[in-house]
């Protein structure tokens, strides 16, 4: 009797652990331009995460916040691009209307996968 308790607490436990859903927070996976580095004017950012993506939870911000000959300056937003996901869904692209001018930016995004909790991180990058 008590290998039989056994064997179906065993039964039932694993029947949950295969019936769980698999969540997991989406994780930053490969940025271009990469965190840190100094590129040609991008016309294009591009986030790959781990997980799928929810599009209309997901977004980017953008600012420059260095720009040569000018030390001092406020960081001004930058405007007029179109953020969407690729096909496959775990890619946060931002479509920028022209070339980025040199200067130093900073990239703060945001991003929610089907676990519904909401991530956000940042890289900066350097435009020459």
């Amino acid at each position: 009797m008590l290998r039989f308790r056994n064997a179906l607490i065993t039964a039932a436990a694993a029947s949950l652990a295969i019936a769980a859903p698999a969540f997991a927070h989406p994780k930053l996976v490969s940025a271009t331009p990469a965190a840190g580095a100094t590129v040609s004017g991008p016309t294009q950012i591009s986030l790959t995460f781990s997980e799928t993506l929810m599009p209309q939870m997901s977004g980017l911000d953008l600012a420059m916040t260095g720009m040569p000959g000018m030390a001092h300056h406020a960081p001004m937003n930058v405007t007029g691009f179109k953020t969407s996901v690729s096909g496959d869904g775990k890619t946060l692209v931002a479509a920028l209307p022209r070339a980025l001018p040199a200067g130093t930016y900073d990239a703060n995004w945001h991003v929610v996968s089907t676990d519904t909790h909401r991530v956000e991180g940042h890289l900066t990058f350097t435009v020459k």
